[in-house]
């Protein structure tokens, strides 16, 4: 279990068409990077950012760090080349924007395949429209190289006229829906971003609400939010020493032949050692993750 877990507590767009923004994301602190050429790139600099994106892919030096890239959708004049070039960059995935139907990670997928990617490059995509949610279960199902959904939610919210709150009300559904689905078909699933990068308090609490749903990280528009969202998003360490007390209380019972037991005062059966063992191995995983950080590897 332990190494089939990747952190994705905070990932961090960065837009291609920005040499520097490329290079520093080589000493962020984020777990993941969505190298943009969709919406951060100006229709003129889209050939440009594709080239910057593959030359620092190329170049290496972003560690552990899972390297995922946003292109242009395929119905527009730059999506095909974006999903080509793509295919051998060395990418981890490709984000595939305002997804609405299997078909779409299907045509990408051939895309990737007549040009020779490899079996494990992932394909993610952006759930941003009501289209989209409500055919997230068809998505979820269309490719064995599907990875994850990243939500959208500030398109969305400007598809269903919704308002952006604290409590996300308008959202919930959305949310919830897409976490479901996610869930039920081994993928990954990424928050929205939180567009007021003055409001502190209100990010905090975002990432809170998103880890009380369920998500596995925050996607992030700036360097500055990345700390808080590793903080939020990581099990803390009573989380971790409860989830190894839980372990090994649960395999000394399963040794004497018992199938539940009591860990101080508190009923601990087997589906509570399954999220235990995913929370000790998350924790291992940013160790090592912070671990490669820190040492500039």
């Amino acid at each position: 279990m332990g190494n089939n877990i990747q952190p994705r507590r905070s990932v961090l767009y960065m837009p291609g068409s920005n040499a520097r923004a490329l290079e520093k994301g080589r000493t962020l602190a984020a777990d993941a990077l969505i190298l943009d050429l969709e919406d951060a790139v100006a229709p003129d600099q889209k050939a440009m950012a594709r080239q910057q994106i593959c030359d620092a892919i190329s170049t290496g030096g972003y560690g552990m760090r899972e390297l995922l890239v946003r292109v242009n959708g395929l119905q527009t004049e730059w999506g095909f080349e974006d999903v080509m070039a793509m295919a051998t960059s060395g990418a981890n995935g490709i984000v595939l924007p305002k997804v609405e139907s299997a078909d779409a990670i299907r045509m990408a997928e051939n895309v990737l395949i007549e040009n020779g990617a490899p079996d494990d490059l992932a394909i993610w995509c952006m759930i941003e429209t009501p289209l989209g949610v409500l055919h997230a279960e068809r998505i979820a199902q269309a490719s064995s190289r599907m990875a994850g959904f990243v939500m959208g939610t500030s398109d969305l919210a400007k598809d269903v006229h919704a308002a952006h709150t604290k409590e996300r009300l308008p959202m919930l559904y959305s949310l919830t829906h897409c976490l479901l689905v996610a869930r039920a078909y081994g993928l990954c699933v990424l928050d929205g971003v939180h567009l007021d990068l003055s409001d502190d308090e209100g990010f905090y609490h975002s990432c809170i609400h998103g880890r009380e749903l369920g998500f596995d990280g925050k996607t992030l528009i700036h360097p500055k939010t990345i700390d808080k969202a590793n903080e939020v998003f990581a099990p803390d360490a009573q989380e971790v020493e409860w989830s190894r007390r839980i372990i090994e209380a649960f395999g000394t019972a399963q040794a004497e032949g018992q199938g539940v037991v009591l860990v101080d005062g508190k009923l601990v059966e087997n589906l509570h050692v399954e999220a235990a063992k995913r929370t000790v191995a998350l924790s291992e995983a940013i160790e090592r993750m912070e671990a490669s950080v820190s040492n500039g590897d």
